[in-house]
């Protein structure tokens, strides 16, 4: 059975630093494309990052753009959504999903494996 676990997510303040990671287990990611969502409440859930299975390239949200930085993966079951300068607006719950090409996807629709989620919430 396929299984990603996210884990990281916790209370901060603006401005300070937090590391997700998404755990793989059931069947090897290393050379699919992942991703990070979010979903905050009652908003539609939105792409934040995503890494190609080579690693060479990665997407990002231009809300996210020089702050969230998406990496691991390649040769390895477990990838990493590093995110500096949090912001009150980045509070949501935080997917991390996979599927079964190379390419870098923002759709969620084009991921078929998901998590259950981590909360991450900035305080102000």
């Amino acid at each position: 059975q396929v299984q990603l676990v996210e884990s990281g997510g916790g209370l901060v303040q603006a401005g300070d630093s937090l590391r997700l990671a998404c755990a793989a287990s059931g069947r090897t990611f290393d050379n699919f494309g992942k991703a990070w969502f979010r979903q905050a409440p009652g908003k539609e859930r939105e792409f934040v990052a995503s890494i190609s299975g080579t690693g060479g390239t990665t997407l990002n949200a231009d809300s996210v753009k020089g702050r969230f930085t998406i990496s691991g993966g390649v040769a390895q079951n477990k990838f990493y959504l590093q995110m500096d300068s949090l912001k009150p607006e980045d509070t949501a719950l935080y997917y991390c999903a996979a599927h079964l090409r190379v390419s870098a996807f923002q759709s969620p629709s084009r991921y078929t494996y998901w998590g259950q989620g981590t909360q991450v919430t900035v305080s102000s």
